[in-house]
């Protein structure tokens, strides 16, 4: 049997946060895993990870974050990792309350991760597990500023899907190119006859001088610091072997501030983990879900 599969809104603070749900099929489920995009991506980044993690017993939940995707956008323009933390409450009490007695884990890739992390700082029993997806607390700055530029990269569009792939293809060469544009049609919008991406403009706007971003961007790794050595539960960090966003001081900074850390390497591939190597990297997951979290009896799926 097949996993379900529905759309759902989640709510944020202040904003509604659309979301796709898989349930296994015909089983009380194992747990419940919440997914969570990178800056600029989108819940389907997830899509076939979802459906593995809900064919093997577990609940899949992917959202997008707000401004991204079919989410709505902030209506006061806030983006600020500090907004993204408060939907995330927003959303695991939602969790909790549908999927209440069994445990949650927290899979964040990149910006995601680094919400998850500061999301579990501000309350330790949040989640009962956390997979960090090529993010740390230590973010190399080269390759943060190459996403960031990436990202603001055709503020115009793009003439069409080709040229659309193209850019992806210049930004990550790691990953195989695929034989169907289609797929692109997930990530961007046709708004007269040019094909944007399909997020808030508003997140890229400049709003920080350098001086007071600098500011902002050590409270955040000093607030990250801190959740990480809080951190009791099992947690493991994926890190694509040619990331360019953590290094291997960062890994070894991750170790010392969480001793428990497991460490998962995929070879072959750079910052965009899943997408580059679904399979290895779900297979790395679903082996880390099942060592992490016990098995428990729970009700059924309502």
């Amino acid at each position: 049997m097949r996993p379900d599969h529905r759309n759902v809104e989640l709510p944020g603070d202040g904003v509604q946060l659309a979301a796709d749900v898989w349930t296994p099929p015909a089983r009380a489920p194992l747990g419940v895993v919440l997914l969570l995009h990178g800056g600029g991506q989108t819940r389907h980044s997830w899509h076939g990870t979802g459906r593995r993690l809900a064919s093997s017993g577990w609940v899949a939940v992917s959202m997008d974050l707000r401004g991204h995707g079919d989410s709505e956008w902030a209506p006061d323009g806030d983006y600020t990792t500090g907004a993204h933390l408060e939907d995330l409450l927003s959303v695991v009490a939602r969790l909790r309350e549908t999927w209440g007695g069994i445990p949650l884990a927290l899979v964040g890739a990149s910006l995601g991760g680094k919400v998850a992390l500061l999301g579990m700082g501000v309350e330790h029993r949040l989640a009962e597990a956390l997979v960090m997806v090529d993010i740390a607390v230590r973010v190399e700055t080269g390759g943060s500023r190459r996403v960031q530029r990436f990202m603001g990269s055709a503020p115009e569009g793009f003439a069409s899907l080709q040229e659309a792939s193209d850019a992806i293809a210049a930004y990550n060469p790691h990953r195989r190119r695929s034989g169907s544009l289609e797929g692109l049609k997930k990530n961007l919008r046709l708004r007269e006859g040019r094909w944007h991406w399909h997020w808030d403009p508003a997140m890229l706007a400049p709003g920080r001088t350098d001086d007071e971003q600098a500011a902002l961007g050590a409270e955040i790794y000093r607030r990250s610091r801190r959740a990480a050595r809080s951190l009791t539960c099992p947690v493991m960090l994926v890190r694509g072997l040619q990331s360019d966003v953590v290094s291997a001081e960062g890994v070894a900074e991750m170790r010392e501030l969480i001793p428990h850390l497991s460490v998962a390497d995929v070879q072959d591939v750079g910052h965009m983990v899943a997408g580059d190597d679904n399979d290895v990297f779900t297979a790395r997951l679903l082996d880390f879900l099942d060592e992490a979290l016990p098995r428990t009896d729970s009700k059924e799926v309502s």
